[in-house]
């Protein structure tokens, strides 16, 4: 079962810039807060809170390597988050088919009908 705390934490976690760069990075492999600063015109201190939000998100996790400690993907957040996204989207498309269906019957109604012509009047001053 999907929380709302969850996909709240997953989207707020999502709606940032930088930590969509940096679950980017996670994707291709595990790196360490420093590897992952690298890129970024900002502190340590700076990445190691987008990586805490991150990671209080469920979206990353950290590790121990001897001295290292990797960060590396972790993909339930995601996965809750895409199901919750895919749910509401077969629930628009089915509205959109719907309303598809309805401007097609007023298309049909329309031509249906004959056109009215009128006259002009010709003449007639106001």
């Amino acid at each position: 079962m999907i929380t709302t705390t969850s996909l709240d934490r997953t989207f707020a976690a999502l709606a940032d810039p930088t930590r969509r760069a940096i679950l980017a990075r996670l994707s291709l492999s595990e790196a360490s807060v420093n590897e992952l600063a690298e890129p970024f015109a900002m502190s340590q201190p700076a990445i190691s809170k987008h990586i805490k939000v991150l990671e209080h998100a469920g979206l990353i996790s950290r590790g121990r390597d001897a001295q290292r400690r990797p960060c590396r993907l972790e993909t339930k957040a995601m996965d809750e988050a895409n199901s919750w996204l895919e749910h509401h989207r077969a629930i628009f498309e089915a509205r959109f088919q719907r309303l598809d269906g309805l401007l097609e019957e007023m298309k049909a109604e329309r031509a249906k009908r004959k056109p009215v012509t009128t006259k002009p009047n010709k003449g007639v001053r106001k």
